[in-house]
């Protein structure tokens, strides 16, 4: 019996002398993960736009290397109470510690510098955001299309972000950035650099992006093809009908959109997109229909109307958002191969080239239709 209580006993002390080195362990974890990550850090002006959350603030610190762990100081701050953040410019550096930096924060930024917000929405091109960023600032048009034509710069964003590579630089490309600038809205001081305006969406795409990223590296499309024909998704996809249902079902039609796409791809046939011919021609989407001689001009690389252009477009025809480019990266396999839309944007998939004629007639003759899409031999005229 007394040998059966010492056993117990020892039991008990080594469970009790484990769980103290655990706590001690995790104790000096904690305060690892919060103490400086570099004595001799430069201090640095970091910028806090508003409606930017603590959790995300702490995020973007440590991909800044100005603290060692988002978690830990998410943790910390739990503990002290969650502050009440202010837009505005604060002065931080590695060599702070958990409570300096809280501390900062909580007693607010204070920036004299005047701000402006900016909101990109998906299908808008490189051409609509050139006119956003002139008006709100003293940026010209010309320096912001010197800047996308700059190689030294390109090179220097390639090295720094995983999705852009030298594709960016062909040649046949009208804006090197365009499909890879993420549509959201942004704030920025109305005095920014275009660099770091470019660099704050870039960063928003790569946020975006990443997720994806073993998607993309294990599908038969690069990335700038997965963004380009994201790109044509995107303006392809209003309110949309199949030949089957009447229900709306605009995520699924998406990816109904990218399976026919992807099919006329693998099928080396030409994609037909009208949204490719109004980009190739900078014709404003909807204001006007094509001109046969538009439509039948094969010397433009983004004019997939044209009967023997086959294949993607040099790049994108406009910024995609991300539901497009997961339609790109995952599309429906189904057996349609045709689709256009009415006036109300709704689409009509079909199987056959005489379905696809058929649903034209019924649109035309009711009125409805709005213009042709994804089949070459048709015409507007």
């Amino acid at each position: 019996m007394v040998n059966k209580k010492l056993k117990i006993g020892r039991i008990i002390l080594a469970m009790f002398i484990l769980i103290m080195i655990l706590g001690c362990a995790s104790i000096g974890i904690f305060f690892y993960e919060i103490s400086p990550i570099d004595k001799n850090g430069i201090e640095t002006t970091y910028i806090i736009e508003s409606g930017t959350t603590i959790n995300g603030i702490y995020e973007d610190l440590e991909d800044k290397k100005i603290i060692r762990s988002a978690l830990f100081m998410k943790i910390y701050t739990k503990f002290l109470g969650t502050p009440n953040i202010e837009a505005g410019e604060y002065k931080l550096s590695p060599s702070m510690k958990a409570k300096e930096i809280y501390d900062i924060l909580k007693g607010g930024g204070k920036s004299t510098r005047e701000t402006f917000s900016l909101t990109f929405r998906e299908g808008k091109s490189v051409r609509d955001l050139i006119k956003l960023i002139s008006d709100n600032t003293d940026i010209t048009k010309e320096e912001i299309l010197m800047k996308l034509k700059d190689e030294e710069y390109l090179n220097s964003l390639i090295d720094k972000y995983w999705f852009l590579t030298d594709e960016i630089k062909n040649k046949d490309i009208f804006y090197s950035l365009e499909g890879y600038l993420f549509p959201n809205t942004y704030e920025f001081f109305k005095d920014s650099s275009l660099e770091e305006i470019i660099s704050k969406m870039l960063d928003e795409t790569g946020k975006q992006l990443t997720p994806y990223k073993a998607d993309i590296e294990k599908s038969n499309y690069s990335v700038h093809e997965i963004l380009t024909l994201a790109s044509i998704i995107e303006l392809e996809s209003p309110n949309s009908k199949t030949l089957d249902e009447e229900t709306d079902t605009k995520e699924s039609d998406r990816k109904t959109i990218a399976g026919i796409f992807t099919r006329r791809l693998e099928d080396n046939d030409s994609l037909g997109s009208c949204v490719t011919t109004y980009y190739a021609f900078d014709v404003p989407m909807g204001s006007r229909d094509l001109k046969l001689s538009e439509i039948n001009d094969c010397d433009n690389k983004y004019n997939t109307r044209c009967t023997t252009r086959v294949g993607l477009t040099p790049g994108a025809v406009g910024n995609a958002g991300i539901k497009s480019i997961e339609a790109a990266i995952k599309p429906n396999k189904t057996d349609y191969y045709f689709f256009l839309s009415d006036k109300d944007g709704k689409i009509y998939f079909s199987k056959t080239n005489a379905e696809h004629e058929r649903i034209g007639r019924e649109l035309r003759e009711n009125g409805q239709m709005l213009y042709r899409r994804n089949k070459l031999h048709m015409r507007l005229y």
